[in-house]
């Protein structure tokens, strides 16, 4: 998938780049996960919420392909650290060490690559340190259901 974000430039080649990556790894996308993937390449803002094995890590990849396509910075936010270093040795697997970090308060690993897997209380702390200049263009946020949860903590 990293040759994928090399390659790619306008909205629709990362769209055609993603498909074809698909097709190379024998994945067949549900109607959801393609049209999540249009809409986050036209810059759409998009909430999936399907059962547990319906591809939403898919189109959470494909998202991250989007932002780091045109050069910006992605987020994947987890409510708990185990969750959030499982990902990041995922992704790192998917899109190359080089441009996948981690940040969860206990750790640091490439904290300046392009994809970073942190808590939600982290990525919260870019953008109340940055404001409008925080480095983000993307944003995924895993097992979502706990953004109303008043136990989890202040970022959910």
């Amino acid at each position: 998938m990293g040759d994928l974000v090399e390659r790619a430039g306008t909205p629709d080649e990362v769209v055609e780049g993603f498909l074809a990556w698909a097709d190379g790894e024998a994945l067949s996308l549900y109607p959801h996960q393609e049209e999540a993937l249009l809409e986050v390449a036209a810059g759409s803002h998009v909430i999936v919420d399907t059962p547990t094995g319906s591809g939403k890590s898919l189109i959470a990849a494909a998202a991250h392909s989007v932002a780091l396509a045109a050069g910006g910075r992605s987020f994947y936010t987890a409510p708990i650290k185990a969750l959030v270093s499982e990902k990041f040795f995922e992704l790192t697997a998917r899109f190359g060490a080089d441009r996948v970090g981690m940040l969860t308060g206990d750790a640091a690993v490439n904290p300046t690559a392009p994809l970073i897997c942190c808590t939600a209380e982290i990525l919260a702390n870019v953008a109340l340190r940055d404001g409008d200049h925080a480095p983000v263009e993307q944003v995924v946020m895993d097992e979502f259901h706990y953004f109303a949860d008043p136990d989890r903590g202040w970022a959910w």
